[in-house]
């Protein structure tokens, strides 16, 4: 059976997420519950509840009961399970108000799709003339890992697709067994590392950070280390008073490895988050200046500040 991917949105073309242009697929679920998060609607599986149907003022969602027996629902882990009804969403009727996600109190959309991978590979294959690669994105493209590692590897024995390279969007959550299945396929990785400190990452995300340390330090020793990415909110995360301990850690790694700073701004995220600082091209300026002054090189600065 071909493996399904639960997909919240696609991006025929990007130049932000990865090198050169790219087509993105945005993967629906995350292990993170990350306070500042601007896409919360990614975070959740829809769990069919109904609540959102009667509010889409485009009548564009559905709820469909289904029989007893196995259902086309799918797992974060690519496993077929078991569902006594599903939203289904008319994406020619909807008027994308978001009204769904609004009214969601879960943190999730019923705007999804299923995948398989040789319908992927479809979608990838009619834009293989204008992008130099394939990037999965989230949520958290690792929770759908067999999937992940299913399509990397067919574009890499497709005759068509083989130049394509492909990358992942991570919070660097993946075990190294994972990572391991995942490396003879992967071309590199864009690691988010959300705080220095186990607290203060616990604080922003719910999770340790031990785990990303080693997905950083595994996949720079395989070489498929692309870009570590660090989100400052100023007064929240900690890069600023552990620059010491941050740079010394960032030299060791290994020179051609990206140092992308994003800026944190309000739009998309809710409740605590919007009422943090936000970040300005001055606070960006003064950490890359801290880190350059450490040593630290290849540092990538944002290209917008909103």
């Amino acid at each position: 059976m071909s493996k399904l991917a639960i997909v919240s949105q696609i991006l025929p073309f990007s130049c932000v997420d990865g090198p050169g242009s790219r087509l993105v697929i945005f993967l629906q679920g995350c292990n993170y519950q990350c306070k500042n998060c601007h896409n919360p609607h990614t975070i959740s599986l829809c769990d069919a509840c109904g609540d959102c149907v009667e509010h889409c003022p485009a009548q564009a969602l559905t709820l469909m009961a289904s029989q007893d027996a196995l259902s086309h629902g799918i797992g974060l882990q690519g496993a077929v399970v078991k569902e006594k009804s599903h939203i289904v969403w008319n994406s020619s009727r909807c008027s994308q108000c978001d009204t769904c996600l609004a009214v969601c109190t879960k943190q999730s959309t019923p705007k999804t799709s299923h995948y398989t991978i040789e319908k992927m590979l479809e979608v990838i294959s009619s834009q293989r003339h204008f992008i130099d690669g394939i990037t999965v994105s989230g949520g958290e493209a690792s929770l759908q890992l067999p999937f992940v590692i299913e399509l990397f590897k067919a574009i890499k024995s497709s005759e068509h697709l083989s130049h394509l390279n492909c990358m992942i969007d991570t919070n660097g959550s993946l075990p190294p067994t994972g990572w391991h299945k995942l490396l003879p396929f992967l071309d590199g990785a864009m690691v988010d590392l959300k705080a220095w400190q186990q607290d203060t990452h616990h604080y922003i995300t719910g999770r340790d950070n031990h785990p990303v340390f080693k997905s950083i330090e595994l996949l720079a020793q395989h070489h498929k280390l692309y870009e570590v990415r660090l989100l400052h909110i100023p007064g929240i995360t900690d890069y600023d008073v552990e620059i010491n301990a941050l740079s010394t850690y960032l030299q060791q790694l290994p020179s051609d490895t990206r140092v992308k700073l994003n800026a944190f701004h309000h739009h998309g995220v809710g409740q605590v988050a919007s009422t943090w600082p936000q970040c300005t091209q001055a606070d960006i300026e003064a950490l890359a200046s801290q880190l350059t002054l450490r040593g630290v090189s290849n540092i990538a600065l944002p290209t917008l500040y909103i």
